[in-house]
């Protein structure tokens, strides 16, 4: 029945956001995977299309989505080939996790746990103990890190009982506490050039019966991020990385599979006032808003005490139709951050938890003056964003 003019447009329904496939198909759910496969104590194969290898290699391209790549088959002919690879030869693809953002992907991959247990649920979250938000991606404010991710790695589980380990990836990243939190365990071996961690992989890969490698490659996120997807600049990171996977694939030792995923996709937002909404110009928005966390597609609210329900009605009203707005406990029983979540993060979720569904993004000029002005960006629970490939070669 069509809607009175007059009436109000109802907000978003949270039952129609979708929800990663945690314990299942997400990245969370993969090196878990591979490591059952590797008979590593206490794992199980949770992405049940895979068929084990004795040698495995992860190749991570930050901001490389499912969708991305099935655009672009001029520029990534190697990658858009194998497509038909993803999940086990579905040619299916997985889901990145919520908030689908760099921080908290590469946390899910390198535990094997979703955001609502490693704790870390966005590119910002509040600290409960100080009250200050932390950056999960630069780690500011200093945070000691074992306290904010206790658990142990997946590489340091394997390396523990002799699975041949070593990460492979720009030599800035070795000492980083994200790194050290997400993606410790064995080897490190940093390399300047892509060329050289491609190389350097595929020998990792071969020097031990057993062997679990994990290297990473950045600049397509970054180039997405400056000049957006429909850039010549990020076209030319593309083309260089479709280069770069199927040079590692020409490597391969006997025995091994790679497996060449993204820790989330991107979309490119219109420099506009209807697409860009203001949190710093917006007195409706950040009345009753102690701090602003997450990103511009992904916020976490956090409302001063007394103000949750306000702030969670009056985003409600202005950006439901846009947005998928949940409380706090309503995006943790949704699903959103995965089956359960940990007691140390729950105070770290916004009171308010923003989604967006469309081509929208909540920025904050003063306090965000950087991030506010990428042409390209991501966080949210849309397909161009979560959907990430799995895509296989095997020797």
């Amino acid at each position: 029945m069509a809607q009175p003019a007059w009436q109000d447009p109802e907000p978003l329904a949270l039952g129609t956001a979708p929800v990663p496939e945690y314990g299942s198909g997400s990245l969370a759910d993969l090196l878990p995977t591979l490591a059952a496969g590797l008979e590593v104590p206490g794992f199980t194969a949770a992405i049940s299309e895979l068929t084990p290898a004795d040698r495995n290699c992860v190749f991570l391209i930050d901001g490389l989505g499912w969708e991305q790549i099935k655009a672009h088959p001029d520029e990534a002919p190697f990658l858009h080939s194998l497509l038909p690879t993803s999940r086990g030869g579905t040619g299916r693809p997985l889901t990145a996790g919520f908030p689908s953002t760099t921080a908290t992907s590469l946390a899910s991959v390198g535990t094997g746990l979703p955001p609502g247990e490693h704790g870390l649920p966005g590119y910002t979250a509040r600290n409960p103990q100080t009250g200050e938000l932390m950056n999960q991606l630069r780690w500011k404010p200093w945070t000691e890190p074992k306290a904010w991710q206790p658990y142990p790695t997946v590489f340091q589980l394997a390396d523990a009982v002799g699975v041949h380990t070593a990460q492979v990836s720009a030599p800035m990243f070795e000492q980083t506490p994200l790194t050290k939190i997400a993606l410790s365990g064995g080897s490190f071996l940093g390399r300047l050039s892509g060329e050289d961690r491609m190389d350097v992989a595929a020998q990792r890969l071969a020097a031990g019966d057993r062997s679990l490698v994990y290297t990473y490659y950045s600049e397509v996120d970054g180039k997405g991020h400056r000049f957006g997807t429909d850039s010549d600049a990020w076209r030319g990171q593309l083309m260089y990385v479709d280069g770069l996977a199927r040079r590692l694939a020409e490597q391969l030792p006997p025995r091994s599979a790679l497996y060449i995923t993204a820790d989330h996709g991107m979309i490119d937002i219109p420099f506009d006032e209807q697409s860009r909404i203001d949190f710093d110009e917006d007195w409706e928005l950040s009345a009753g808003v102690a701090l602003l966390g997450g990103e511009g597609r992904a916020r976490h609210v956090y409302a001063v005490p007394g103000a949750q329900a306000d702030v969670l009605a009056v985003w409600r009203e202005v950006l439901g139709e846009q947005f998928w707005i949940a409380s706090r406990d309503e995006a943790i029983a949704a699903g959103w951050f995965g089956p359960t979540i940990d007691e140390r993060v729950y105070g770290r979720i916004g009171d308010v938890v923003a989604a967006a569904h469309d081509d929208v993004i909540i920025t904050a000029s003063v306090n965000e003056p950087h991030e506010s002005a990428m042409a390209g960006v991501h966080g949210s629970l849309t397909p161009v964003e979560q959907l990430v490939p799995l895509l296989e070669v095997r020797s």
